[in-house]
Protein backbone atom coordinates (compact mmCIF):
# COMPACT_ATOMS: atom_id res chain seq x y z
CA UNK A 1 0.00 0.00 0.00
CA UNK A 2 2.84 2.35 0.89
CA UNK A 3 4.47 1.54 -2.45
CA UNK A 4 1.29 2.54 -4.32
CA UNK A 5 1.06 5.83 -2.41
CA UNK A 6 4.69 6.56 -3.20
CA UNK A 7 4.16 5.86 -6.91
CA UNK A 8 1.06 8.05 -6.95
CA UNK A 9 2.89 10.95 -5.33
CA UNK A 10 5.83 10.54 -7.70
CA UNK A 11 3.48 10.52 -10.71
CA UNK A 12 1.68 13.61 -9.43
CA UNK A 13 4.94 15.48 -8.93
CA UNK A 14 6.11 14.42 -12.38
CA UNK A 15 2.89 15.68 -13.97
CA UNK A 16 3.08 18.97 -12.10
CA UNK A 17 6.69 19.45 -13.15
CA UNK A 18 5.81 18.62 -16.75
CA UNK A 19 2.91 21.09 -16.76
CA UNK A 20 5.12 23.76 -15.21
CA UNK A 21 7.82 23.25 -17.84
CA UNK A 22 5.21 23.32 -20.59
CA UNK A 23 3.83 26.63 -19.26
CA UNK A 24 7.34 28.05 -19.04
CA UNK A 25 8.08 27.09 -22.63
CA UNK A 26 4.77 28.61 -23.76
CA UNK A 27 5.49 31.89 -21.96
CA UNK A 28 9.01 31.93 -23.37
CA UNK A 29 7.67 31.46 -26.90
CA UNK A 30 5.23 34.36 -26.42
CA UNK A 31 8.01 36.58 -25.09
CA UNK A 32 10.17 35.72 -28.09
CA UNK A 33 7.27 36.37 -30.48
CA UNK A 34 6.51 39.70 -28.78
CA UNK A 35 10.13 40.81 -28.99
CA UNK A 36 10.34 39.74 -32.62
CA UNK A 37 7.20 41.74 -33.36
CA UNK A 38 8.75 44.86 -31.83
CA UNK A 39 11.95 44.25 -33.79
CA UNK A 40 10.00 43.87 -37.04
CA UNK A 41 8.12 47.10 -36.27
CA UNK A 42 11.37 48.98 -35.73
CA UNK A 43 12.99 47.52 -38.85
CA UNK A 44 9.98 48.37 -41.00
CA UNK A 45 10.06 51.90 -39.61
CA UNK A 46 13.73 52.27 -40.48
CA UNK A 47 13.45 50.78 -43.95
CA UNK A 48 10.27 52.61 -44.91
CA UNK A 49 11.25 56.04 -43.63
CA UNK A 50 13.83 56.77 -46.31
CA UNK A 51 11.72 55.60 -49.30
CA UNK A 52 8.66 57.32 -47.91
CA UNK A 53 10.62 60.50 -47.36
CA UNK A 54 11.85 60.47 -50.93
CA UNK A 55 8.34 59.73 -52.22
CA UNK A 56 6.96 62.50 -50.02
CA UNK A 57 9.61 64.88 -51.35
CA UNK A 58 8.65 63.98 -54.91
CA UNK A 59 4.98 64.56 -54.16
CA UNK A 60 5.65 67.80 -52.27
CA UNK A 61 7.53 69.25 -55.22
CA UNK A 62 4.37 69.02 -57.33
CA UNK A 63 1.41 71.41 -56.98
CA UNK A 64 -0.73 70.42 -54.01
CA UNK A 65 -2.98 71.72 -51.26
CA UNK A 66 -1.36 71.80 -47.82
CA UNK A 67 -3.85 70.51 -45.25
CA UNK A 68 -3.62 71.49 -41.57
CA UNK A 69 -6.21 70.10 -39.16
CA UNK A 70 -7.35 72.12 -36.13
CA UNK A 71 -9.34 69.54 -34.20
CA UNK A 72 -10.76 69.72 -30.69
CA UNK A 73 -10.25 72.26 -27.89
CA UNK A 74 -7.51 74.83 -28.46
CA UNK A 75 -5.13 75.00 -25.50
CA UNK A 76 -1.36 75.01 -25.03
CA UNK A 77 -1.33 71.32 -24.03
CA UNK A 78 -4.00 70.16 -26.47
CA UNK A 79 -3.30 68.65 -29.91
CA UNK A 80 -4.55 71.94 -31.37
CA UNK A 81 -2.06 74.49 -30.01
CA UNK A 82 -0.19 77.50 -31.34
CA UNK A 83 3.28 75.93 -31.42
CA UNK A 84 2.24 72.89 -33.46
CA UNK A 85 0.09 74.88 -35.86
CA UNK A 86 2.89 77.40 -36.41
CA UNK A 87 5.25 74.50 -37.14
CA UNK A 88 2.73 73.07 -39.61
CA UNK A 89 2.48 76.40 -41.41
CA UNK A 90 6.25 76.72 -41.60
CA UNK A 91 6.56 73.22 -43.05
CA UNK A 92 3.82 73.87 -45.61
CA UNK A 93 5.33 77.13 -46.82
CA UNK A 94 8.75 75.51 -47.10
CA UNK A 95 7.64 73.17 -49.91
CA UNK A 96 7.74 74.63 -53.41
CA UNK A 97 4.69 72.67 -54.53
CA UNK A 98 2.35 74.24 -51.98
CA UNK A 99 -0.33 76.03 -54.01
CA UNK A 100 -2.57 76.94 -51.10
CA UNK A 101 -3.09 76.14 -47.43
CA UNK A 102 -6.34 74.72 -46.11
CA UNK A 103 -7.17 74.91 -42.40
CA UNK A 104 -9.75 72.20 -41.70
CA UNK A 105 -11.35 73.35 -38.45
CA UNK A 106 -13.57 71.35 -36.12
CA UNK A 107 -13.36 72.92 -32.68
CA UNK A 108 -15.63 74.40 -29.99
CA UNK A 109 -12.95 76.96 -29.11
CA UNK A 110 -10.50 77.31 -26.26
CA UNK A 111 -7.82 79.74 -25.14
CA UNK A 112 -7.99 83.28 -26.55
CA UNK A 113 -4.22 83.49 -26.07
CA UNK A 114 -3.54 80.43 -28.23
CA UNK A 115 -6.07 81.68 -30.79
CA UNK A 116 -4.38 85.07 -30.95
CA UNK A 117 -0.94 83.49 -31.38
CA UNK A 118 -2.24 81.44 -34.31
CA UNK A 119 -4.13 84.39 -35.82
CA UNK A 120 -1.00 86.55 -35.72
CA UNK A 121 1.10 83.77 -37.25
CA UNK A 122 -1.40 83.39 -40.09
CA UNK A 123 -1.23 87.10 -40.82
CA UNK A 124 2.56 87.10 -40.66
CA UNK A 125 2.86 84.17 -43.05
CA UNK A 126 0.31 85.69 -45.43
CA UNK A 127 2.39 88.86 -45.59
CA UNK A 128 5.57 86.86 -46.20
CA UNK A 129 3.95 84.63 -48.86
CA UNK A 130 1.26 86.73 -50.60
CA UNK A 131 1.00 84.33 -53.54
CA UNK A 132 -0.07 81.37 -51.37
CA UNK A 133 -3.61 81.79 -50.03
CA UNK A 134 -4.85 80.46 -46.70
CA UNK A 135 -8.43 79.22 -46.53
CA UNK A 136 -10.33 78.03 -43.47
CA UNK A 137 -13.02 75.38 -43.81
CA UNK A 138 -15.42 74.88 -40.91
CA UNK A 139 -16.64 71.30 -40.63
CA UNK A 140 -18.90 70.37 -37.69
CA UNK A 141 -18.07 73.34 -35.47
CA UNK A 142 -16.02 76.52 -35.69
CA UNK A 143 -16.86 78.45 -32.56
CA UNK A 144 -15.25 81.00 -30.26
CA UNK A 145 -11.43 80.67 -30.38
CA UNK A 146 -11.75 78.46 -33.47
CA UNK A 147 -13.52 81.25 -35.34
CA UNK A 148 -10.93 83.69 -33.97
CA UNK A 149 -8.33 81.63 -35.88
CA UNK A 150 -10.47 81.29 -39.00
CA UNK A 151 -10.82 85.09 -39.18
CA UNK A 152 -7.09 85.29 -39.89
CA UNK A 153 -7.45 83.40 -43.17
CA UNK A 154 -8.15 84.85 -46.62
CA UNK A 155 -11.58 83.23 -46.87
CA UNK A 156 -13.82 81.11 -44.67
CA UNK A 157 -15.95 78.25 -45.96
CA UNK A 158 -18.46 76.06 -44.14
CA UNK A 159 -21.12 73.42 -44.57
CA UNK A 160 -24.73 74.65 -44.42
CA UNK A 161 -25.12 72.72 -41.15
CA UNK A 162 -21.83 73.78 -39.54
CA UNK A 163 -22.03 75.69 -36.26
CA UNK A 164 -20.17 78.98 -36.65
CA UNK A 165 -19.57 82.04 -34.49
CA UNK A 166 -19.83 82.37 -30.70
CA UNK A 167 -17.79 85.58 -30.72
CA UNK A 168 -17.71 86.15 -27.00
CA UNK A 169 -15.78 85.42 -23.81
CA UNK A 170 -16.93 83.37 -20.84
CA UNK A 171 -15.83 82.68 -17.28
CA UNK A 172 -17.27 79.74 -15.34
CA UNK A 173 -17.06 79.33 -11.59
CA UNK A 174 -18.92 78.03 -8.55
CA UNK A 175 -19.64 79.29 -5.04
CA UNK A 176 -19.78 76.93 -2.05
CA UNK A 177 -20.37 79.42 0.77
CA UNK A 178 -23.77 78.05 1.88
CA UNK A 179 -22.51 74.49 1.54
CA UNK A 180 -19.75 75.17 4.07
CA UNK A 181 -22.22 76.71 6.51
CA UNK A 182 -24.58 73.75 6.25
CA UNK A 183 -21.71 71.35 6.88
CA UNK A 184 -20.53 73.37 9.84
CA UNK A 185 -17.18 74.14 8.23
CA UNK A 186 -15.41 77.41 8.98
CA UNK A 187 -13.37 78.90 6.15
CA UNK A 188 -9.96 80.15 7.32
CA UNK A 189 -8.18 82.05 4.57
CA UNK A 190 -5.40 84.53 5.33
CA UNK A 191 -3.92 86.71 2.59
CA UNK A 192 -1.26 89.36 2.18
CA UNK A 193 -2.78 91.57 -0.49
CA UNK A 194 -6.41 92.59 -0.50
CA UNK A 195 -7.20 90.77 -3.77
CA UNK A 196 -5.07 87.66 -3.26
CA UNK A 197 -8.22 85.63 -2.57
CA UNK A 198 -9.76 86.82 -5.83
CA UNK A 199 -12.81 84.68 -6.75
CA UNK A 200 -12.30 82.24 -3.88
CA UNK A 201 -15.25 79.81 -4.27
CA UNK A 202 -15.67 79.46 -0.49
CA UNK A 203 -16.07 83.21 0.11
CA UNK A 204 -18.99 85.48 -0.86
CA UNK A 205 -18.66 87.23 -4.22
CA UNK A 206 -17.13 90.67 -3.80
CA UNK A 207 -18.79 93.34 -5.98
CA UNK A 208 -15.52 95.12 -6.76
CA UNK A 209 -13.85 91.86 -7.75
CA UNK A 210 -16.86 90.99 -9.91
CA UNK A 211 -16.59 94.33 -11.72
CA UNK A 212 -12.86 93.77 -12.19
CA UNK A 213 -13.47 90.36 -13.76
CA UNK A 214 -16.18 91.73 -16.06
CA UNK A 215 -13.78 94.46 -17.15
CA UNK A 216 -11.16 91.84 -18.01
CA UNK A 217 -13.69 89.78 -19.97
CA UNK A 218 -14.79 92.90 -21.87
CA UNK A 219 -11.17 93.66 -22.75
CA UNK A 220 -10.57 90.17 -24.12
CA UNK A 221 -13.90 90.31 -25.96
CA UNK A 222 -13.01 93.63 -27.58
CA UNK A 223 -9.69 92.20 -28.77
CA UNK A 224 -11.61 89.27 -30.28
CA UNK A 225 -13.99 91.68 -32.04
CA UNK A 226 -11.11 93.77 -33.37
CA UNK A 227 -9.40 90.72 -34.86
CA UNK A 228 -12.61 89.52 -36.51
CA UNK A 229 -13.22 92.97 -37.99
CA UNK A 230 -9.63 93.19 -39.22
CA UNK A 231 -9.84 89.76 -40.81
CA UNK A 232 -13.31 89.99 -42.32
CA UNK A 233 -13.44 93.72 -43.08
CA UNK A 234 -16.39 94.94 -45.11
CA UNK A 235 -17.67 91.41 -45.60
CA UNK A 236 -19.32 91.59 -42.16
CA UNK A 237 -22.96 92.67 -42.18
CA UNK A 238 -24.51 94.86 -39.51
CA UNK A 239 -26.27 92.70 -36.95
CA UNK A 240 -26.80 93.50 -33.25
CA UNK A 241 -26.14 89.87 -32.29
CA UNK A 242 -22.96 89.47 -34.33
CA UNK A 243 -20.63 89.83 -31.34
CA UNK A 244 -23.08 88.70 -28.66
CA UNK A 245 -21.71 85.18 -28.28
CA UNK A 246 -24.44 83.55 -30.36
CA UNK A 247 -23.59 80.97 -32.99
CA UNK A 248 -25.31 80.14 -36.25
CA UNK A 249 -25.51 77.50 -38.95
CA UNK A 250 -23.16 77.82 -41.89
CA UNK A 251 -26.06 79.00 -44.04
CA UNK A 252 -26.96 81.74 -41.56
CA UNK A 253 -23.31 82.67 -41.03
CA UNK A 254 -22.92 83.23 -44.76
CA UNK A 255 -25.81 85.71 -44.79
CA UNK A 256 -24.08 87.62 -41.96
CA UNK A 257 -20.68 87.76 -43.62
CA UNK A 258 -19.01 85.40 -41.15
CA UNK A 259 -18.56 82.85 -43.96
CA UNK A 260 -17.72 83.50 -47.61
CA UNK A 261 -19.28 80.42 -49.18
CA UNK A 262 -20.62 76.94 -48.50
CA UNK A 263 -18.06 74.35 -49.57
CA UNK A 264 -16.41 71.19 -48.29
CA UNK A 265 -12.62 70.88 -47.84
CA UNK A 266 -12.41 68.84 -51.03
CA UNK A 267 -14.32 71.44 -53.02
CA UNK A 268 -12.06 74.22 -51.77
CA UNK A 269 -8.92 72.27 -52.67
CA UNK A 270 -10.25 71.39 -56.11
CA UNK A 271 -12.24 74.45 -57.16
CA UNK A 272 -10.71 77.36 -55.22
CA UNK A 273 -7.06 76.44 -54.69
CA UNK A 274 -6.96 74.43 -57.91
CA UNK A 275 -4.91 71.56 -56.47
CA UNK A 276 -6.95 68.47 -55.65
CA UNK A 277 -3.84 66.62 -54.48
CA UNK A 278 -3.42 67.19 -50.76
CA UNK A 279 -0.63 66.62 -48.27
CA UNK A 280 -1.31 66.60 -44.54
CA UNK A 281 1.08 68.92 -42.68
CA UNK A 282 -0.65 68.64 -39.31
CA UNK A 283 1.96 68.53 -36.55
CA UNK A 284 1.70 67.07 -33.07
CA UNK A 285 1.05 63.65 -31.57
CA UNK A 286 3.39 61.19 -29.92
CA UNK A 287 5.87 59.04 -31.82
CA UNK A 288 3.61 55.98 -31.57
CA UNK A 289 0.56 57.97 -32.68
CA UNK A 290 2.48 59.19 -35.72
CA UNK A 291 3.73 55.68 -36.49
CA UNK A 292 0.23 54.22 -36.14
CA UNK A 293 -1.11 56.89 -38.45
CA UNK A 294 1.69 56.21 -40.92
CA UNK A 295 1.14 52.45 -41.01
CA UNK A 296 -2.61 52.86 -41.14
CA UNK A 297 -2.33 54.97 -44.28
CA UNK A 298 0.83 53.37 -45.69
CA UNK A 299 -0.76 51.38 -48.52
CA UNK A 300 -3.05 54.18 -49.66
CA UNK A 301 -0.38 56.87 -49.57
CA UNK A 302 2.21 54.71 -51.31
CA UNK A 303 -0.18 53.75 -54.10
CA UNK A 304 -1.28 57.35 -54.45
CA UNK A 305 2.32 58.50 -54.71
CA UNK A 306 3.20 55.85 -57.29
CA UNK A 307 0.18 56.86 -59.34
CA UNK A 308 0.98 60.56 -58.99
CA UNK A 309 -1.99 61.20 -56.73
CA UNK A 310 -2.27 62.96 -53.41
CA UNK A 311 -4.87 62.21 -50.77
CA UNK A 312 -8.14 63.71 -52.04
CA UNK A 313 -10.44 65.41 -49.56
CA UNK A 314 -14.20 65.12 -49.46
Amino acid sequence: MAQKDSNWERELLTNLATDYMRDQRRQRRWKIAYRLLILVFILISLFTFSPRRSMDDALRSKPHTALIDIEGPIFSKSPANADDIAASLKEAYKDKGTTGILLRINSPGGSPVQANFIYNELRRQKKAHPSIPIYAVCTDMCASAAYYIAAGSDKIFADPSSLVGSIGVIYNGFGFVDTLHKLGIERRMLTAGVNKGFLDPFSPMDDQQKMKLLSMLDSVHQEFINKVKAGRGKRLHDNPDLFSGLFWTGQQAKSMGLVDDLMSPGQVARDIIGAEKTIDYTSGGSFFEKMAKRFGAEVGVSLGTLLGLGSPLT
